[in-house]
């Protein structure tokens, strides 16, 4: 976790830690031992994206500037992924897909889709796309009241499918394939 908080706040405010702690900022709400692993895998996610940055934008040369245009970058890419998975789905026959379905609102979602696609549960649905190396979930994913809503749960809730940076075209198209072979 992080804490950010004023100064005075965190000054005044009684933190629960180990007493043999130092009682100064910040290690007064360090709980012991840091995590170094967390650090080092925190340190690794910054660089990777800082990278990412560069080979973006070239120019970049402040790390700021190099997150700022990764992230630019990952929006733009996931961007047409999700397009892509949307148009794909609206092809396929009977598909629900839940939340945003318009293409040009795609900056108002990410690229993580609910479907549910008559004839087929979610868990038979990851199954069958994990036979041919997609992965994808079942279930309610802790929205348990809005699939109950629904009324999804009672018969496993939805197909997620999550697609993310590092994912290509070729790979959404594949999983729509396999989709389609699947739904007959």
């Amino acid at each position: 976790g992080l804490l950010y908080g004023k100064r005075e706040h965190l000054k005044r405010l009684h933190p629960y830690k180990v007493r043999a702690n130092s009682d100064a900022i910040p290690n007064r709400w360090e709980w012991g031992t840091l995590n170094h692993e967390l650090l080092a895998g925190i340190t690794a996610c910054v660089e990777y994206l800082a990278d990412l940055g560069q080979h973006a934008a070239p120019g970049a040369s402040e790390r700021r500037a190099c997150l700022r245009a990764a992230y630019e970058a990952i929006g733009r890419h996931e961007r047409v992924l999700s397009e892509r998975m949307l148009c794909g789905l609206r092809h396929l026959p009977g598909a629900k897909v839940y939340g945003i379905t318009d293409p040009r609102r795609g900056a108002e979602r990410c690229p993580t889709f609910a479907i549910r696609i008559p004839g087929h549960t979610p868990l038979e649905l990851a199954a069958k796309l994990g036979e041919r190396g997609f992965f994808t979930w079942d279930g309610n994913y802790y929205a348990l009241n809005l699939t109950e809503r629904l009324n999804v749960e009672r018969t496993g809730g939805f197909l997620r499918i999550g697609l993310v940076h590092y994912n290509t075209a070729e790979e959404v198209d594949g999983v729509l394939a396999a989709l389609q072979e699947i739904a007959g």
